[in-house]
């Protein structure tokens, strides 16, 4: 099951994706449950903004496949390296991401990205799919040259739009061996699966819910594969998920 946010003049709301319709849902998912109330409009008639804006927080992983720790000049971690983005760094599909001023390197990274349905703590690996609500596409873009000289990744992560999430969340998907491919103007610089990762997506979310209380809503990015660039103003940048579906959003100064 797809489950989109949209606007419809002016007025966000939930639907279920069906096709080329989206069928309107009674208030939060997270919540409420999936209840249709029968509403449905054409996606070309709606505009899809971001599926999930999260209540409290956006774990981010960093290093979780070799070949991107190798790009990079890096070791892969000993344990998985963890960092934090704040939901105001979220961005919807379709979005245009304004890019931050203090920076002129803003590299894209295409990423599977893990929403969480219901509060939980410690949670063990074999336990996660029950504790996850769904899965949808992820841009953790990042400030290069600022990572490089702050201290700390909070300004070169988490800056606003540097987070964009979409089209919907994924209910029914098994994240173990998918495609992560990222297109920068159409062309493929990024085409990675899920198989490649030092530690599985169930490992990841557990050694999150180790440090912190995981909440409905709270999303989870796994890192990504190798490939990555820098982005300039008026390009676009696409983020496509095995059995997901794409992500794109365009970017300006």
């Amino acid at each position: 099951m797809r489950i989109a946010r949209f606007v419809v003049d002016g007025d966000p709301q939930y639907g279920v994706v069906k096709g080329e319709e989206i069928v309107g849902i009674a208030g939060d998912p997270f919540y409420q449950g999936v209840q249709p109330t029968g509403t449905k409009h054409a996606l070309d008639d709606v505009r899809l903004v971001a599926p999930i804006i999260p209540r409290s927080k956006i774990v981010c992983f960093g290093r979780t496949y070799a070949d991107h720790a190798a790009e990079l000049g890096n070791e892969v971690p000993a344990s998985p390296l963890m960092f934090l983005k704040p939901n105001t760094a979220i961005a919807g599909p379709g979005d245009p991401v304004t890019l931050p001023s203090f920076s002129d390197e803003i590299s894209f990274e295409a990423e599977l990205a893990v929403v969480i349905g219901r509060i939980c703590k410690d949670v063990p690996a074999e336990k996660v799919a029950d504790v996850v609500f769904g899965y949808t596409c992820a841009n953790d873009l990042t400030a290069r040259d600022v990572q490089k000289t702050d201290l700390q990744w909070g300004r070169a992560k988490g800056w606003d739009g540097s987070c964009p999430i979409g089209p919907w969340i994924e209910t029914e998907f098994d994240p173990e061996s998918v495609s992560v491919v990222g297109r920068l103007d159409g062309e493929t610089v990024q085409d990675g699966n899920t198989s490649d990762m030092v530690w599985s997506v169930a490992d990841l979310v557990s050694f999150a819910s180790q440090a912190f209380t995981l909440l409905p809503g709270d999303v989870i990015l796994t890192g990504t594969p190798a490939g990555v660039g820098l982005l300039r103003e008026g390009q676009r940048f696409e983020v496509e998920i095995e059995g997901i579906g794409t992500l794109l959003n365009h970017f300006r100064r």
